[in-house]
């Protein structure tokens, strides 16, 4: 299963409140927008990584996550299933402990890596659907 109710607890209420959140964008018309603003209401730090690095929801953006100057715990992936593993295998490279791939973003093999590498991992979920009910 890519979503188990203990491993979804865990990232959202154990693992530490900074999200890098891969695809955020100033762009309001995109799922990464509000979700990084429901997890804001929620108490997460919300660290944008988009090639254009804007500031968004008041937090300062990233080109990538290794230009990100402190550890981030969770990295929440918003970008299409092609790109994604290499955004998992960057999440185990910066030291995050967990993954996150949004509704629609699937990687069988990323999401073997990531948990082989020791990261737990959700997988095809969201996170602004799940907080609420914990």
């Amino acid at each position: 299963m890519h979503g188990d109710p203990a491993t979804i607890r865990k990232i959202l209420t154990e693992l530490g409140d900074t999200w890098a959140v891969v695809g955020l964008s100033n762009n309001r018309d995109r799922a990464a927008y509000g979700v990084a603003r429901t997890l804001q209401r929620f108490g997460k730090r919300v660290v944008p990584v988009h090639p254009k690095a804007e500031t968004v929801h008041g937090e300062q953006g990233y080109a990538s996550l290794a230009e990100i100057p402190f550890k981030v715990d969770v990295v929440d992936v918003f970008v299409n299933s092609s790109l994604a593993g290499a955004v998992a295998d960057e999440a185990v490279a910066v030291g995050a402990q967990a993954v996150w791939f949004q509704l629609g973003v699937i990687d069988e093999d990323a999401f073997a890596r990531t948990r082989e590498a020791g990261l737990d991992m959700v997988m095809d979920r969201c996170p602004a659907i799940e907080i609420p009910a914990l």
